[in-house]
């Protein structure tokens, strides 16, 4: 089964300094019958004005994935971790058994970030974190891990869930095929571009939730770019 889930009819809210839409139940946006998709529990797709952004604040056993879109994103916890992500880059953040951490735009435009929350396979833990580079050019034309806790994806950024984060950029015309597996579910995004899934048309933004299909292919209408989260 393919849901679409356009991007217009995302909850979501304009605080200002932060544009967010949810794919997902999240915050002041609460949808009882849309709390998650297997382990995958948040896809919210953040803009974030210049000089903003979330100041330090609190999270336990979550695995957090950003994926940063347009701009940069700054990042410091209470374990002493610094870092600047910047577009086509990801960075991911073990909560385990506790950590606070601020994440600011410090650029002079806009930021626009894919943040992926999954429940991890056991609670607590060390928290940690990391983050690294994927240049474009190295995932054009086919789905490429980014994060996983999966050991045998040894080039990806580990978490601590049963689940795979994937991204490719695709040239209009360009397909490709994913096997999910019956028993798994997907989430699929473009983050710019339009595509086509199994003869259903995904546009920018909009989301796609994927269940009980074995594999799937991906066609580009337009150059695009976009992420699949595959979760338990």
């Amino acid at each position: 089964m393919i849901e679409l889930r356009p991007f217009s009819k995302l909850g979501g809210g304009d605080h200002g300094w932060l544009r967010a839409k949810h794919h997902f139940s999240f915050g002041d946006h609460y949808d009882p019958d849309n709390m998650g998709l297997g382990s995958l529990r948040v896809w919210n797709d953040d803009e974030i004005q210049p000089n903003t952004g979330f100041p330090a604040h609190p999270h336990k056993d979550m695995e957090i994935i950003t994926y940063v879109r347009e701009g940069a994103i700054t990042h410091q916890d209470s374990l002493g971790n610094k870092g600047r992500t910047e577009a086509g880059d990801v960075q991911v953040m073990s909560a385990g058994s506790g950590i606070r951490h601020s994440e600011y735009n410090l650029e002079p435009s806009t930021t626009k970030i894919f943040q992926i929350w999954l429940q991890p396979t056991q609670a607590g833990g060390q928290p940690c974190w990391g983050a690294k580079p994927f240049p474009k050019s190295d995932r054009s034309g086919s789905l490429v891990t980014i994060a996983s806790g999966f050991p045998a994806d040894t080039e990806a950024l580990p978490i601590r869930a049963d689940a795979r984060v994937l991204a490719t950029s695709l040239k209009s015309g360009e397909s490709a095929q994913y096997a999910l597996g019956a028993t798994r579910n997907g989430y699929l995004v473009p983050a710019v571009g339009a595509i086509e899934i199994n003869g259903i048309r995904v546009n920018a933004r909009d989301g796609v939730a994927i269940r009980n299909e074995a594999s799937f292919t991906i066609t580009a209408l337009e150059d695009s770019e976009l992420v699949l989260v595959d979760a338990a």
